[in-house]
């Protein structure tokens, strides 16, 4: 049946092995249960049909032999009446009875092995759903608990590794610049004053020789 090789599909599953390669374990056990829990259902649902036929086939397996008695007894009453035709018909029908009555059986016998299976598959899923559900607290719990170790330690390295050192670099690098530009600020005005002193002192001497050359030329 596909019902029962579905249940012992979920029976085999190893729920550790699905949480630690499920992306998602929470969402996982979740869905496991839930699939658990509908199988469950239906093989309730199964199990009760199965006994339902294994009575239906129990009470026709009694009728059958229970009629294959009467039709006996009818036979014996139709022999001592000294009906002998009579008493061949009655056999017949008794003997097509027990006939049937046997081949109830059979379906009986298969039935009841029918049902075990089914309480079998039964009580194996109500143990594999039991412990899921057991061990769906921990396992999450486990899982967050690695999930919050995990983060804390990816803080820890993004504190002590490359984030901050560059970081720090990018301040450092910052101020460098300007302090530059302050120097380069300073040096233009230093520049921008020599020149205008050099100018000075450059005209000044011009002023000076020119009078000395005026001087020379009135004495000559």
């Amino acid at each position: 049946m596909a019902l029962l090789e579905r249940v012992a599909t979920l029976v085999r599953a190893n729920l550790n092995d699905l949480i630690d390669k499920a992306e998602q374990p929470e969402k996982m056990i979740k869905q496991v249960i839930l699939d658990m829990q509908n199988q469950l259902l239906q093989v309730k649902t199964q199990v009760a049909i199965a006994i339902a036929d294994e009575h239906l086939l129990m009470k026709k397996q009694k009728e059958n032999e229970q009629a294959g008695d009467d039709w006996v007894r009818r036979a014996e009453l139709a022999v001592e009446k000294g009906d002998d035709e009579l008493a061949r018909a009655a056999l017949e029908r008794s003997m097509t009875a027990k006939n049937m009555a046997a081949g109830f059986a059979e379906q009986v016998a298969d039935q009841s092995a029918q049902v075990e299976t089914l309480k079998t598959a039964l009580r194996k899923l109500e143990m594999k759903l039991e412990e899921a559900r057991n061990k769906s607290d921990v396992l999450m719990a486990q899982h967050r608990r690695a999930r919050a170790i995990s983060r804390a330690s990816d803080a820890r390295m993004a504190m002590n590794g490359e984030s901050n050192t560059a970081a720090f670099d990018r301040v450092k690098g910052r101020v460098q610049r300007e302090e530059a530009v302050s120097q380069a600020k300073a040096g233009i005005a230093t520049e921008n004053i020599d020149d205008r002193l050099a100018a000075l002192e450059k005209d000044d001497a011009i002023e000076k020789l020119l009078a000395e050359m005026k001087a020379k030329k009135r004495v000559g």
